[in-house]
């Protein structure tokens, strides 16, 4: 019965050998300067194109002295921007026209800093330069921005306006502005707003490839952008070297495969931010992250002349891990496996639990750890007539001591 009992746990090993799936991570790199319970790890470049699109193969273990696995939990936050929009209360004191120039002045009661005006006129078709000044006693003015460009284009073809103020911090309990119009303007409504931007840390990626095509036929201009490798890309920012005014519809599409046919590659692309690229705005495109190596942008000319490009700046923001460490131990990140399933952590229900600016760590060089592709070793029962001919011998086997166990209990 133990020789049995021994045969039969073989038999199960390796059924459960042959089906059991080995950790497909492919990479690790080594963690050093673990001292506090909680720290940051910022995300090399290169790990990009290696880890899925959510990161959900990331692992951080560790190995303590008694040799077990510990999984560290750990948080991936992105250092996006943060806006916050206030607006300040104001009165409209005076409106006035003379010389052709019509003004407007406001008056602020609290000492508020602003840096964004936003205007809404009755006319629907309008081309101003404004100035704006500001006053501490509404007699003596200092001047905050000139021949600032507004305007509103209304037609069959086009709907624009373009009526926002936006200038450097300015602390004034008067604040007017002035243009000259040939039309009697009529000021509807404004808003004084004061805006407060925590800029995010960004990498400005270097572009390996780009080429500008032109395509008079489909009336498209086509950029296309290559990166040396896969990174995480959230704005794009077009620097236009023409200096007549435009508006224009943008499509910024990411190359999501290619497919290899008899008469070439069928590159498919998604899209990744569309808009309105113009004279009268940084041309600076946002979107959500996104791990890319290959970019098309396709501007619709309609019946107007290519635009010149001086640059194209592609940024990605920073991303890092807060992880939590409990015990001391050898710790490691891991990753490269695209099958599976994104962690589960108690810490996502502990946000605010989390230190905003923890200790980083350091990762060293990244080391290779999944099957070599050079000298592959297939596995033992990689072949399904070893299996079951291993299996049939096993049932052979387990078959005659049982048959022979009958026999002799029946003899005795």
């Amino acid at each position: 019965m133990k020789l049995i009992t021994s045969i039969s746990f073989f038999f199960i090993f390796i059924c459960l050998f042959a089906n059991a799936q080995i950790s497909n991570y492919r990479y690790k790199r080594e963690i050093v300067g673990v001292s506090d319970q909680w720290h940051k790890i910022i995300l090399p470049v290169d790990i990009f194109g290696k880890v899925s699109q959510d990161f959900s193969d990331i692992r951080i273990f560790g190995v303590n002295e008694k040799k077990d696995t510990i999984e560290a939990p750990y948080l991936i936050r992105l250092t996006s921007e943060s806006f916050l929009s206030q607006e300040i209360a104001f009165s409209l004191i005076n409106s006035a026209y003379k010389k052709g120039t019509y003004y407007y002045t406001f008056s602020i009661p609290e000492k508020k800093t602003i840096n964004e005006i936003l205007l809404h006129f009755e006319s629907e078709n309008f081309d101003w330069n404004v100035h704006l000044e500001g006053s501490m006693n509404n007699l003596e003015w200092f001047s905050i921005i000139e021949n600032y460009r507004i305007l509103s284009i209304k037609n069959e073809n086009l709907d624009f306006h373009f009526t926002k103020l936006i200038f450097p911090d300015a602390n004034f309990p008067y604040v007017r502005l002035s243009f000259k119009s040939s039309n009697k303007p009529k000021l509807l409504k404004a808003a004084i707003i004061r805006n407060t931007i925590n800029n995010a840390v960004y990498y400005d990626y270097k572009i390996s490839k780009i080429d500008v095509k032109d395509d008079k036929k489909e009336k498209l201009s086509e950029i296309v952008i290559e990166f040396a490798m896969p990174v995480p890309i959230s704005s794009i920012q077009i620097s236009v070297r023409d200096r007549f005014d435009y508006y224009r519809p943008i499509s910024i599409q990411y190359l999501a495969d290619s497919v290899k046919t008899e008469k070439g590659w069928i590159f498919n692309y998604s899209t990744l931010s569309s808009g309105i690229i113009n004279s009268f705005e940084d041309n600076n495109f946002s979107f959500d992250s996104r791990t890319v190596q290959k970019l098309r942008i396709l501007i619709n000319n309609f019946d107007n002349q290519a635009l010149k490009f001086d640059s194209i700046i592609v940024r990605g923001v920073v991303h890092e891990l807060f992880v939590r460490f409990t015990e001391e131990a050898q710790y490691f990140m891991i990753y490269g496996n695209h099958t599976p399933q994104k962690p589960n952590y108690e810490i996502d229900y502990f946000v605010d639990k989390i230190p905003s600016n923890p200790k980083v760590l350091q990762l060293k060089e990244e080391l290779f750890i999944g099957k070599a592709k050079v000298k592959e070793v297939n596995p033992l029962f990689i072949s399904k007539l070893w299996l079951w001919t291993i299996i049939t011998i096993i049932i052979i086997i387990l078959g005659w001591f049982s048959v022979k166990m009958m026999l002799k209990n029946k003899f005795h």
